[in-house]
């Protein structure tokens, strides 16, 4: 009885020094339509890509990139990806060096926003933390990205986020993105990295983007990008 008492108050000594998790909320819903009608039967996470369902590399790559609790936040067809989660065996690992991996279920949310908005009403998120969509493929170091993220947040307090992007390469024949011809325009600083207009341009028509003029006039260079691609967030 003595010796566990006394690794517990070593345990404990521990934890006051030893810094949050790292956690990650998994949209397991797009809140988009680009998918129907496949997706009326079926969430986008759990399609397959070579016989495997996507959100299994999604949480593949959390694993080895050192995330150790992951809140899978499921709204449309939650009963597939709660049931496909207790299948696969992720849910509720609690073993030295695995990761945990919960599932959160909301039938109000209709945007990545009010998924935010639940998660910090349950108080479940207590300190840096991923924000991605549960059909990413990635092989990437999240370790760089999170350090970047910390170096740019020590120097301004205000930059709660990074954002991380890659090029979106538009088909040769149709010059449509993999996720159909919609288009997110971003401008951002060459310098700072910092992004100072977001939008996602569902009216492919239109050939313009409408940049406030107090923006331009505190940035004397942008770069306005509409090949880019939202891979994750760090926040």
């Amino acid at each position: 009885m003595s010796s566990k008492k006394s690794r517990g108050a070593g345990d404990d000594s521990e934890d006051l020094t030893r810094p949050p998790p790292l956690q990650a909320i998994l949209l397991a819903d797009s809140f988009t339509f680009k998918f129907r009608p496949i997706t009326l039967e079926r969430p986008k996470v759990l399609l397959p890509l070579v016989n495997m369902p996507m959100i299994e590399y999604t949480l593949t790559w959390l694993e080895t990139a050192g995330v150790e609790d992951v809140f899978v936040f499921c709204c449309s067809h939650a009963h597939q990806v709660k049931e496909y989660l207790d299948k696969a065996g992720w849910t509720g690992k609690t073993a030295a060096g695995s990761m945990s991996v919960s599932a959160v279920e909301s039938h109000d949310a209709i945007s990545a926003g009010d998924a935010l908005r639940v998660m910090y009403d349950r108080g479940v998120i207590h300190g840096d933390f991923v924000l991605i969509s549960g059909d990413t493929i990635s092989n990437m170091s999240l370790k760089e990205a999170l350090q970047e993220h910390k170096d740019r947040r020590k120097k301004d307090p205000l930059a709660v986020m990074t954002m991380i992007i890659k090029h979106s390469k538009p088909d040769i024949l149709t010059n449509e993105t993999r996720l159909g011809n919609d288009e997110i325009a971003m401008a951002i600083n060459p310098e700072t990295k910092e992004l100072h207009y977001y939008e996602d341009r569902l009216d492919s028509s239109r050939s313009y983007v409408t940049i406030d003029k107090d923006i331009l006039s505190s940035n004397p260079s942008l770069v306005l990008h509409n090949d880019m691609e939202v891979c994750f967030y760090t926040l």
